[in-house]
Formats: C-alpha cells, sequence, structure tokens
C-alpha cells in the first residue's frame, strides 16, 4: 500500500455536491489528516491541476474528469453497453442507463436520453443510493444472502420522496420479489416523476456485473404499460449485452 496516494485521493473524495469547497482544516476534519498533512496533499493537487485555490477555500477543477473518463474510455463495461443502450433506448422512446455497485451505491456508467429527459440523475459518473433504485436493487438482489443481510444491517434509509420504502422489512421483500421475477421496479422512490425497471447483466461465468434499465415519466406511463411495453425490449437487450460480457 502506497500511503500517500490513498491519502491523496481521499481529499479529492472530500468534496462534494453539499461541501464543494473547503478550508484545510475541513478537509482535515473529512479525512482524519493532521492540518499540516491536509495542507501538503492540497498544494500538491493544486499544484497539479486538480485543484484550486481562492480566499483560504479550495475545490476541485474539471481536470479531476481525466480520472472517471479513464474509466469509461478503459472499462468493457460502458464501450459494450453503450450501443445496446442506444438501441435499447429508441426502441421505447425512453431513457436507459446501466450501472454498477460501489460500496452501498448505485454509479451510471452509460446512459441515452432517447430525448427523454427524465433525470439528471441519469448520467455517466452520477451516483444515487442503491435502495431507492431499479438498477440498485436489482444489484442488491444479487448478492450473497450474508452480503445483503449486512446491507440492510448498515443502510440507514431516508424519506427522499412520498414513495420512497423507508422500512426495512419491506425493503426487503421487494430485493426479494426482484430476484425472484429477475427485474426491479421502482416508483417514484428516488425522484417524483421518475419510475425505472431494471434488469441484470451477468458476464459468461453467470455472475452478475451490472444492472440496465429504462426510465420513464410517471405521467406518461403508467407501471402496468411500463410492464408490458419496456420489459420485452430490455430483455432482448439484456440477452444480447450477456453474450458480450
Amino acid at each position: 500500500m502506497i500511503a500517500g496516494l490513498e491519502k491523496g485521493l481521499q481529499v479529492i473524495e472530500a468534496f462534494d455536491q453539499e461541501r464543494s469547497r473547503l478550508s484545510i482544516a475541513e478537509v482535515a476534519e473529512r479525512t482524519g489528516l493532521t492540518r499540516a498533512a491536509a495542507r501538503r496533499y492540497l498544494i500538491t493537487l493544486t499544484h497539479l491541476g486538480y485543484m484550486r485555490h481562492e480566499n483560504k477555500l479550495f475545490s476541485l477543477t474539471p481536470m479531476v474528469l481525466r480520472l472517471g473518463q479513464s474509466y469509461l474510455h478503459s472499462a468493457r463495461l460502458p464501450r459494450l453497453a453503450q450501443p445496446l443502450l442506444y438501441r435499447l433506448a429508441y426502441s421505447v422512446g425512453e431513457a436507459a442507463s446501466a450501472g454498477v455497485l460501489d460500496h452501498d451505491q448505485l454509479v451510471c456508467v452509460a446512459a441515452v436520453s432517447a430525448g427523454q429527459l427524465v433525470s439528471a440523475t441519469l448520467q455517466p459518473g452520477t451516483r444515487v443510493p442503491a435502495w431507492c433504485t431499479a438498477n440498485g436493487r436489482m444489484l442488491l438482489a444479487s448478492l450473497p444472502p450474508d452480503q445483503l443481510e449486512s446491507f440492510l444491517a448498515r443502510v440507514r434509509l431516508e424519506q427522499i420522496t412520498e414513495h420512497t420504502i423507508v422500512s426495512k422489512e419491506r425493503l426487503a421483500l421487494e430485493i426479494a420479489r426482484a430476484r425472484a421475477q429477475g427485474y426491479a421496479l421502482v416508483d417514484q422512490e428516488l425522484e417524483l416523476g421518475l419510475r425505472t425497471m431494471a434488469v441484470p447483466l451477468k458476464n459468461f461465468r453467470g455472475e452478475v456485473v451490472a444492472a440496465m434499465n429504462i426510465s420513464v415519466h410517471a405521467a406518461r406511463m403508467p407501471l402496468d404499460q411500463m410492464v408490458e411495453r419496456c420489459l420485452p425490449a430490455l430483455i432482448k437487450m439484456q440477452v444480447e449485452l450477456n453474450a458480450l460480457l
């Protein structure tokens, strides 16, 4: 382990949507570093172009996006999924995306809008809670029982919308339902008006490595129509993509 690299990445991860500008003391508090160490890392990152410094506050620069772009351009999943998502999205006239689990969050790795701007969260690189999204719930359903039990024990469910499931018992039932039926359906739990349906994506060893979904606006399509119209298209693309993975 190279401790310096680990701590440098922790400094970058200290910045988020709620705190886009941080002082040395705030970075130190968020990372567990001393103020002197935090200062050295921030100065180094500023010298390299990943940070800017203004009025004793530091913030990330667009250069940080190079780290994410390196993944999107080199990883097989985004490259393989993007053209199939394009076909899927335009076949049903709705938005489609693919995502993977990163700890307890869902990370979008590929997306196509098909002219329908359903949600700002459906963009490559965005992170959302796994438990209240269709892709995330489908991936949770693929976890071994002990890992799922551990997740349910530590997760903190928040009332994001009036439709959000906040009972762990009910969430466990929905995850079990997704596993049994082979798809997950989430109705406006992350964002009002956003309905999503997801299926798992498996590699050649039969391991679930990602999930793929279709997203619609609730005002345009009721749940039963979504299952009837979108699920066959999802399954068709699922079969094609599984063969490539």
